[in-house]
């Protein structure tokens, strides 16, 4: 068994609804999880766009979601820290949550959705950027499960 990672928004490969992207509501999608590998002690979640001009566009920063938790609501809130103790770092259009695909016209991009199981609970504090909480990951990924969503105009 390893650590699975779905939505009930798409289909892994499949277009990402409008809602969850610029056009829409840019709410971020319904995200479910299991086979989390014994000793988890956290989950993170990291969305980026490699397709990005220039370089990899960060969409979602997450990390010290409980151990228990297999299961993100659909329109996470974009507080620096959630009721359950989880905390949103800053994306790369500065903000702090979950802001969906915006590409400028042209081919799809590719959206991935990557969750990590960790050994720790992690000392960051809340509006952490990417590489800081892969720097604060490094050495604690137990597992990793990744998603793919397609966006274009």
């Amino acid at each position: 068994m390893s650590l699975q990672l779905t939505t009930s928004a798409f289909t892994d490969g499949d277009t990402i609804p409008k809602k969850c992207t610029c056009d829409g509501a840019d709410v971020s999608p319904e995200l479910s999880w299991s086979d989390a590998p014994g000793g988890t002690q956290s989950f993170a979640l990291i969305v980026d766009d490699p397709d990005a001009p220039g370089r990899v566009w960060v969409h979602w920063v997450l990390y010290n979601i409980p151990a228990g938790a297999q299961k993100l609501t659909e329109g996470v809130g974009k507080e620096p820290e959630l009721s359950d103790g989880s905390r949103q770092g800053r994306n790369d259009f500065g903000k702090i949550g979950y802001n969906g695909p915006c590409p400028p016209r042209g081919p799809a991009h590719r959206y991935f959705f990557k969750l990590y199981a960790l050994d720790a609970k992690l000392s960051l504090k809340a509006g952490a950027t990417k590489s800081d909480l892969e720097r604060a990951m490094n050495n604690h990924v137990l597992a990793q499960a990744e998603l793919v969503g397609k966006f274009g105009h």
